[in-house]
């Protein structure tokens, strides 16, 4: 196996398994996180565009990061406007499509999207089944914010958060983890 793939597989595992805690702990992913990560991405291919090609593989390099950066970003970027998921979750992509590329980075956001419906379905039977349907309903379908005087945007944030069954952190790992077991069975 090639030295930069060996760099290329430890960064995301590292990274991703990161993520994912610091997401389920705390329901965050801090700038501090994702933006090394970002960064990270842009020298790695810059570097390994370099060592290849010169001055024209630096700039490649920059180009596939830049790439995959727009599309993780952008995608996440209009699920967020939208209200689905946090502003880490957006930098997280952007960062993750950074270093995966465009085309990957498609790949990674749709097996996140299954392992969100899957871990979702599971999250909500345990609950169902631990806490009894109707209040896990009540927690996790309701719109009644317990306050009868007009809503915040910080108590909006706090219900969505409180509301949310599994942090995006998690299933993007997942998906990532599962794209570099690809990467070595290759």
């Amino acid at each position: 196996m090639h030295p930069t793939t060996i760099i290329f597989i430890a960064f995301i595992g590292l990274f991703t398994l990161a993520a994912a805690v610091c997401d389920f702990r705390t329901k965050k992913l801090p700038n501090r996180l994702t933006v090394p990560g970002f960064l990270a991405a842009i020298v790695f291919h810059m570097t390994v565009g370099a060592l290849d090609g010169g001055f024209s593989g630096s700039l490649w390099g920059l180009g596939y990061a830049a790439g995959g950066f727009g599309v993780g970003f952008g995608v996440l970027l209009v699920l967020w406007l939208i209200g689905g998921g946090g502003a880490g979750d957006v930098k997280l992509m952007g960062a993750l499509g950074a270093w995966f590329g465009a085309k990957q980075t498609l790949v990674l956001f749709l097996v996140s999207v299954v392992f969100v419906l899957v871990l979702s379905v599971g999250a909500m039977a345990w609950q169902m089944f631990t806490k009894g349907a109707w209040n896990a309903k009540r927690k996790y379908m309701s719109t009644d914010s317990r306050s009868t005087g007009p809503q915040t945007y910080e108590s909006n944030m706090r219900n969505k958060v409180r509301r949310r069954l599994l942090p995006f952190g998690v299933p993007v790992a997942m998906a990532a983890w599962v794209m570099l077991w690809t990467m070595l069975k290759q």
